[in-house]
């Protein structure tokens, strides 16, 4: 193996600093590309029945409109800085955005099924790349006492777009063609390709430095280690977005390709560790700072991601909102996070790291517990109350979170570094939807089937009940036996809504609690510097 004598040169010096004109237009444009892909990971999921209806497909088999989508995400991150020292981070930067602009707009003129899923998954190609590359491009454009605040713009495309995506989608759906919520990303992604083309430049000295590493890429190509990882990601995706449907282990098919994408990962980590010049590089998890920092990063995208999806389905499916009223009712928190962001980027340069992540723990974790005490009297100021305390948690966590855990990344190896931030936080977004999905449909059960048994018809209590429910059925005009069975339906009913506000708040309780043990992870992020500030050159072995 070859050692990168650069790495330490790098990491003695600060980032050059651009123009003031010119770091904010850098910013601006390679930020549409981010919020465009962020947006479109959530915005489908809302036009799901429309586009059923369009291309002829059967609820189960729309999903997979979701899952090519992700499944081609996850394939492309962790290659980004592969590919960037292959053709260049700018030329991969466009050719992924003209690439996900081609399949937003080819999805938008989808005549069935398979040709949605596979524009969908072009479209996933593209959007891959977009967000581990613009975190590159911000951290090697904003001097090293500018971090906070570079993070704290890309935190607020990578989170800000679900949270806003059902909204826009919904609205869109309401007032025009579903093939809007793809065509709308055509002008938005002509524009950010024109700005990236005309404001961003690559660093003269970290191009050098790509075309050394190329030249030994191109004479030891892992291709071997390329494929484990496109095949083991890909299962895994599959794994996790349709475990839940097929009933997890009791398919042969989840089984089978659990099993394959297992053995696919644990080969894929003794090729990379083995390989001369190996495509992804895991050594930098080597660094605790990067490796904690990325951890716990992709834990709060798990509640995040989890709650995200927890919420609408609780208002829409017990309090009977709609689902634009639903999206109304998420927006507080998403604009608390529009708010908070920028100021905790300013907060990272004067406060620890630790202290501010530990306080949006604290805030986040209140958050879903207030949200263990929803009922079906619950209004939406009361559920606007709780998703503003989380909205606050999450701006504190995230931003020092991206900061801290690429503090001690050297500057050629930032590509790598946000391409295996952002899989892990993908990764870890799709397992707290996999995870809280299931357990949702087991403790509805569970609830539903403890309430039932209390449901004795010889209990006066129930008796009272049933024949109150009778008699007012009886009065609207139906006969007594018409009545006595409509009231039995409707104790049932009570019985299973009632289960699944059960269910909710004990997911709820749930998530605070994944607050709490995630809490010793901050021990290690102390090593990285206190707001990019401390003066410590630390040094990462990063081989190639």
């Amino acid at each position: 193996m070859e050692s990168t004598d650069a790495s330490t040169q790098a990491l003695a010096a600060p980032a050059p600093r651009a123009s003031v004109n010119n770091k904010w237009l850098v910013t601006l444009s390679v930020t549409f590309g981010t919020l465009m892909g962020a947006i479109d990971s959530s915005i489908v999921n809302v036009a799901l029945p429309q586009i059923r209806g369009a291309v002829g497909a059967t609820v189960q088999e729309i999903t997979w409109a979701t899952t090519g989508f992700v499944i081609a995400t996850v394939m492309v991150m962790p290659l980004t800085g592969f590919l960037g020292r292959l053709f260049g981070q700018k030329r991969v930067y466009l050719a992924c955005l003209v690439l996900f602009v081609a399949g937003s707009f080819l999805c938008g003129l989808a005549w069935n099924l398979p040709t949605l899923v596979l524009f969908r998954f072009l479209q996933g190609l593209g959007a891959g790349a977009l967000q581990p590359t613009e975190q590159a491009i911000l951290r090697q454009t904003f001097s090293r006492e500018e971090q906070g605040t570079a993070m704290a713009i890309f935190a607020m495309a990578v989170m800000v777009g679900p949270a806003i995506g059902p909204t826009l989608g919904g609205y869109i759906v309401d007032n025009w063609h579903w093939s809007w919520i793809f065509f709308i990303n055509v002008p938005v992604g002509i524009l950010g390709f024109f700005m990236v083309a005309r404001f961003v430049h690559e660093d003269e000295q970290l191009r050098a430095s790509a075309r050394k590493e190329a030249q030994l890429q191109r004479r030891h190509m892992d291709w071997s280690g390329i494929v484990l990882l496109c095949m083991g990601l890909a299962l895994l995706q599959y794994v996790l977005e349709e475990g839940q449907a097929d009933d997890w282990f009791q398919s042969p098919l989840i089984v089978a390709c659990s099993i394959v994408a297992g053995t696919c990962l644990i080969a894929f980590v003794i090729r990379e560790l083995t390989a001369p010049v190996p495509a992804v590089n895991l050594r930098l998890f080597k660094d605790p700072v990067f490796a904690s920092g990325t951890l716990l990063n992709a834990l709060v995208f798990a509640v995040l991601m989890a709650s995200m999806f927890l919420l609408p389905v609780f208002m829409q499916e017990l309090l009977g909102f709609t689902a634009t009223q639903s999206g109304m009712a998420l927006m507080p928190r998403t604009l608390v996070m529009l708010v908070c962001m920028p100021f905790v980027g300013r907060l990272y340069r004067m406060v620890p790291a630790r202290v501010l992540v530990a306080a949006g723990i604290v805030f986040a974790g209140f958050g879903a517990f207030e949200m263990s005490h929803f009922s079906l009297e619950t209004g939406a100021r009361d559920i606007i109350r709780a998703i503003m305390l989380q909205g606050v948690g999450f701006s504190l966590m995230f931003v020092p979170l991206s900061a801290t855990a690429l503090a001690n990344i050297p500057r050629e190896r930032m590509a790598d570094a946000t391409g295996l931030n952002s899989l892990l936080r993908q990764i870890g977004g799709s397992m707290g939807l996999a995870i809280f999905t299931t357990l949702l449909s087991r403790y509805s059960l569970q609830a539903k089937a403890a309430i039932a048994a209390h449901l004795n018809p010889e209990r006066l209590e129930v008796a009272s009940r049933v024949g109150l429910m009778e008699k007012g059925l009886m009065q609207r005009g139906l006969d007594q036996a018409s009545a006595h069975l409509a009231s039995l339906q409707m104790m049932v009913g009570t019985v299973t809504r009632q289960g699944m506000v059960l269910a909710f708040d004990k997911l709820f309780v749930l998530a605070a609690l994944m607050f709490v043990v995630v809490l010793p992870l901050i021990y290690f992020l102390k090593a990285a510097p206190s707001g990019g500030g401390s003066g410590e050159k630390p040094h990462i072995d990063v081989e190639i």
